[in-house]
């Protein structure tokens, strides 16, 4: 039985499935693409799947690895252990040995090198390099010989691999095809004169009904696109890229336009131009890039255009670590910028919370004429899972609000409203014409830099609009476990899981845990907040940056004292890692201790 299976135990002997398998190994091997058809096997023969992978920065070379957990149910998180390693080569096995929980199983290429002796696990080695040589004449389709041993020894059905080597080898030719077969079959067979000794076998999954294999940034791209959006504007960053790539070969289909710019300060000037010009109109960047932006957002801000912005966090400051995962620009997100410079910042938390975050982006943009900065990370956005298909009658679209009838007679664009929301007239709209620019104005658009009064008038109008935003934070924020708990947990962005899952484990123990995990970060959801945080004994809050960003911020609000978790690694957390900061807490509180910070 796997560490998986053992924290999450199940009553069905297919739902009590749950294992990890990871694959590592040097850059331009194969690893990604050994990970991503496993993935796809395992979601088509009815598992649920949960993906995370990391790789070099460097163009060719450099280690890197993937991970995929599958099992019968709800997937919350990566996983405790691994199960299965595959390595490719010997500083695979060194780097990720230590994972393998006792029992696991080891398959290595026995033409790379040999492991030391170890009774705790389950080696299988595999002559991988020799086999595709001499049996294919093509080493690179030693990864393919790697599947056909995993789905032989595992029992993974041996038709979905075809089936998939068929979908991704075709634009290559029926020659290149029957290779990767051939590959395939190679593994197969060299598995059958080998003795099993492991107890992983997986067979058809439960689900029995074909769910999405979505990454989320494919997810995000897909909401986008569902909610209306039909101009991208972007330049190439990693880990935002894959965005850009999607929609450029969607957009057009549906008479959308994408626009690579020379730099990030283009891209989001491009956006406004197209917002202005009354299109529903993105950009994707990541730190980087989105540093860059932040004149541009305060233009967004003064001219009240619709624009939504999606920073994909990596690990920074300046270049950091391009293709390594970090929450570390929520300060930026939310203050970014000179003067008073108000946006709404929201936290996208899962593949599924993706698609559906999106769609909510552009309607509060829209709603409120406003810039909305949505944030994911490295972590989530190439992380893969299974998905339902979407809903859409879960987000219902909303539209800006034109002018018409007599708003257009002498029309100001700024007016003030009740609601502090003006109508936004289309270019060309009879009577609809003023001037946009980043001066402050007067209600119809004409610079009134000079006038303090209309300043501070014009500067309450864009914050008064937070009121209304607030009161929908407050909807959509989600809480999990005890409702009054004596140990709460807040987290935000990508940690929901994890959390979630954490929560779970401590719950299971006999700790009184809750969570609160908000999608809009700010305005933040104070209601939720103060009620979430009345009688509780102390309040953890796990964020993969250093500082502490979001508890920084909440400390500005409540006077409480925060008891912070800080991973800064570039890898998400694991949910022991939190529960085992759950366990800590909650006995030091019994025992009237202190509570303290830690960094993980």
């Amino acid at each position: 039985m796997s560490a998986n299976q053992q924290a999450m135990p199940s009553n069905s002997s297919q739902a009590n499935i749950d294992y990890v398998f990871r694959v590592g190994g040097e850059g331009g091997e194969g690893v990604i693409s050994t990970g991503e058809m496993l993935t796809v096997a395992l979601a088509r023969a009815g598992f649920e799947i949960y993906t995370f992978r990391t790789y070099p920065a460097e163009i060719k070379g450099g280690h890197a690895n993937y991970q995929v957990r599958a099992a019968g149910k709800l997937l919350l998180s990566y996983g405790a252990a691994v199960d299965v390693l595959l390595a490719f080569n010997e500083e695979a096995y060194q780097k990720h040995i230590k994972d393998v929980h006792p029992g696991g199983v080891v398959i290595y290429d026995a033409d790379s090198f040999t492991p030391p002796a170890d009774n705790a696990r389950i080696y299988y080695g595999v002559p991988l390099t020799s086999l595709a040589t001499e049996k294919i004449g093509v080493k690179l389709t030693k990864n393919i010989v790697a599947l056909g041993v995993c789905s032989q020894l595992f029992e993974i059905p041996q038709e979905t691999f075809q089936e998939l080597l068929r979908e991704k080898f075709t634009r290559k030719g029926e020659t290149v095809v029957q290779k990767n077969l051939q590959a395939l079959q190679v593994g197969i067979e060299y598995v059958k004169g080998i003795d099993k000794r492991d107890p992983v076998r997986l067979g058809p999954g439960p689900r029995k009904t074909r769910e999405l294999v979505l990454s989320g940034n494919e997810s995000l791209s897909l909401g986008a696109i569902a909610v209306g959006c039909r101009f991208y504007a972007g330049y190439p960053i990693t880990p935002a890229s894959d965005i850009m790539e999607f929609l450029a070969k969607e957009l057009p289909k549906l008479g959308g336009f994408v626009v690579q710019t020379e730099d990030e300060i283009a891209a989001l000037g491009t956006v406004l131009g197209a917002s202005f010009a009354g299109k529903k109109a993105m950009t994707a960047t990541s730190g980087p890039g989105f540093s860059l932006m932040t004149e541009m957002i305060g233009l967004a801000v003064v001219a009240e255009l619709p624009a939504v912005i999606i920073n994909v966090q990596r690990v920074g400051p300046s270049t950091g670590m391009p293709t390594k995962t970090e929450q570390g620009d929520l300060y930026l997100a939310c203050y970014g910028g000179h003067g008073n410079c108000p946006r709404i910042v929201m936290a996208l938390t899962s593949v599924e919370d993706c698609f559906y975050g999106i769609m909510r982006a552009f309607n509060i943009a829209e709603q409120f004429q406003m810039p909305v900065v949505v944030l994911s990370d490295a972590s989530l956005g190439h992380r893969k899972a299974t998905v339902p298909v979407p809903d859409l009658s879960r987000v219902p679209v909303l539209e800006r609000r034109t002018p018409a009838g007599q708003e257009l007679v002498n029309y100001g664009r700024y007016r003030f409203t009740p609601d502090h929301v003006s109508p936004m007239s289309i270019p060309g709209m009879d009577g609809g014409g003023y001037v946009a620019e980043g001066l402050e104005h007067d209600e119809h658009g004409y610079p009134a830099a000079s006038n303090h009064e209309n300043h501070l008038r014009s500067t309450k109008k864009r914050y008064g609009k937070f009121q209304a935003v607030e009161a929908i934070a407050n909807d959509l924020t989600r809480t999990y476990g005890e409702p009054h708990p004596a140990i709460g947990v807040i987290g935000w962005g990508s940690t929901e899981g994890v959390i979630r899952e954490a929560v779970q484990m401590a719950i299971e123990k006999g700790y009184s845990v809750g969570a609160l995990h908000p999608k809009i970060l700010y305005p933040q959801p104070l209601a939720k907040l103060t009620e979430f945080m009345k009688g509780t004994k102390a309040i953890i809050m796990p964020e993969v940056n250093y500082s502490g960003q979001f508890a920084t911020l909440l400390r500005k609000r409540f006077a409480y004292d925060f008891v912070q978790l800080n991973k800064c690694v570039g890898l998400p957390f694991t949910p022991k890692e939190i529960f085992d900061k759950i366990e800590e807490v909650a006995n030091n509180v019994r025992a009237g201790r202190g509570v303290h910070a830690t960094s993980v």
